[in-house]
């Protein structure tokens, strides 16, 4: 963290000359010191032997510290309070999205290009995190995520395996980012603007350095640019891989989880643009068309990116976007969300219980891209999806008792759970209404989401740490 406020320090002396450079220079530099005196005294640890559980603990431990240490800029430019920063900064690295800022127009580039970048680098993180230490722990069933990871597989220690995957998502990551930001200039945006959003869209993340977010380009043809790489942020990036090295685009729909996916947005997208021409919020069906896509696609792969007015959308419209955030994108990518494939999982295991109850002699085996699903898959994937709704009634019921009404309660919820970003009602504009307390319980909440539920509780279970 410490590297990325000197080279945000030095862009704004070098190139913005926005005269922010002290915000990043003196929390950068420390920062490096005290890293340099723990590498010092720590240099010659033996990183292999580090285990899945120490993994854990570290994992959990980066996202609160970053979190906290990101937010530094954050206070010195904007002047907002410790909380609100920390909750700014949390919300980029987790790639959720949420802010309590506004007025961001005038705020300076280096500022809102740190901002941006902190979601790009989250998002990469995240991806190396749900690739190569999730399925070996099976946490909430991304066992079956192991057979996609690229690279050597070596189950005995982590180290390796995270390096050698690493190597590849780095190179995929990469190739995407800049895509999308040749992408969005051809479209029509700045060069800035570009690389900005391309670091926000890729990584699913969805800050703008705008208020009005997408809707300032006031053009279809960026937002379907956007939809494109929306779409590609939320596939497993194991995938990606599998793809640029087969060279064959076909290898996508061979994937039953993509396939899943993609039907899934073309069907709720159909459906939420005949909801908005039936509410008569749009008389053009090829307007409706483009709005309902983008903004199904924004919140089915939890970026949060607006364009046009659906705050104020009929509450059905509404619902229906929380429903796809819900859904998620593909395991392995930066989406957030319960994933296709823990809902795919569900799916199979409600079906072959009704056709055991159909038929109590038969043998029936659940298969997910032609394998058997295990016993211990279908059991961990029931009890994260059982999590994941117990988790949105308890902290509901605790923003609600900091004073915000039900609906921006747990709209908020579900935007920070599902690392998605947009609320509605009082919370549509930002989240600056959340009080303290509720801002705390909001960051809770995405680092929970971003971290697969499981994978920050299991570290305070003393059984967990036993041999």
């Amino acid at each position: 963290m410490g590297g990325v406020q000197l080279i945000f320090g030095a862009l704004s002396v070098a190139l913005f000359r926005d005269n922010v450079q002290q915000a990043f220079m003196a929390p950068g530099v420390t920062m490096l010191a005290a890293s340099y005196l723990f590498w010092s005294r720590y240099r010659k640890s033996d990183l292999t032997k580090i285990g899945y559980r120490d993994s854990l603990l570290f994992a959990s431990l980066t996202w609160m510290c970053s979190g906290v240490l990101g937010a530094i800029p954050i206070i010195l430019i904007t002047g907002v309070s410790f909380t609100d920063g920390v909750f700014e900064s949390i919300s980029a690295l987790t790639t959720t999205g949420a802010t309590v800022l506004s007025g961001l127009d005038s705020l300076p580039k280096t500022f809102l290009l740190y901002r941006q970048f902190l979601q790009w680098l989250g998002g990469l993180g995240v991806v190396i995190f749900v690739v190569a230490v999730l399925p070996m722990l099976n946490v909430g069933g991304m066992k079956l995520l192991k057979a996609e990871t690229p690279g050597p597989v070596k189950d005995d220690k982590l180290s390796p395996r995270v390096a050698n995957t690493a190597h590849y998502l780095w190179i995929v990551y990469i190739a995407i980012t800049l895509l999308c930001a040749l992408s969005y200039f051809v479209a029509g945006m700045s060069f800035y603007d570009a690389v900005a959003h391309s670091f926000t869209t890729v990584s699913t993340g969805g800050f703008s350095t705008h208020d009005a977010s997408m809707g300032y380009f006031q053009s279809h043809l960026i937002l379907a640019v956007s939809d494109v790489f929306m779409l590609l942020g939320a596939i497993s990036f194991g995938l990606h891989f599998k793809v640029f090295r087969a060279r064959n685009p076909f290898v996508y729909l061979k994937d039953e989880e993509t396939r899943t996916f993609l039907l899934i947005v073309a069907g709720l997208s159909l459906l939420l643009c005949i909801m908005l021409l039936k509410a008569q919020q749009y008389h053009d069906p090829l307007t409706a068309l483009s709005d309902s896509a983008f903004h199904l696609i924004s919140f089915i792969t939890s970026t949060g990116f607006g364009a046009a007015g659906f705050t104020d959308w009929p509450e059905v419209a509404a619902m229906l976007l929380v429903f796809a955030g819900y859904l998620g994108g593909c395991a392995g990518s930066t989406a957030g969300g319960n994933k296709i494939i823990r809902n795919i999982i569900s799916i199979k295991s409600i079906n072959l219980e009704l056709k055991r109850i159909v038929h109590p002699r038969g043998v029936f085996v659940m298969k997910y891209q032609g394998r058997s699903v295990g016993a211990d898959v279908t059991s961990a994937t029931a009890a994260f999806m059982s999590f994941a709704a117990g988790s949105t009634l308890i902290l509901t019921l605790a923003l609600m008792a900091t004073g915000l009404e039900f609906w921006s309660s747990f709209t908020a919820v579900a935007a920070c759970l599902n690392v998605l970003g947009p609320a509605f009602a009082e919370l549509g504009s930002n989240f600056a209404p959340v009080s303290d307390t509720g801002a705390w319980v909001l960051s809770f909440a995405m680092i929970l989401g971003r971290l697969e539920y499981f994978t920050l509780l299991a570290i305070f279970l003393p059984h967990f740490w036993r041999r």
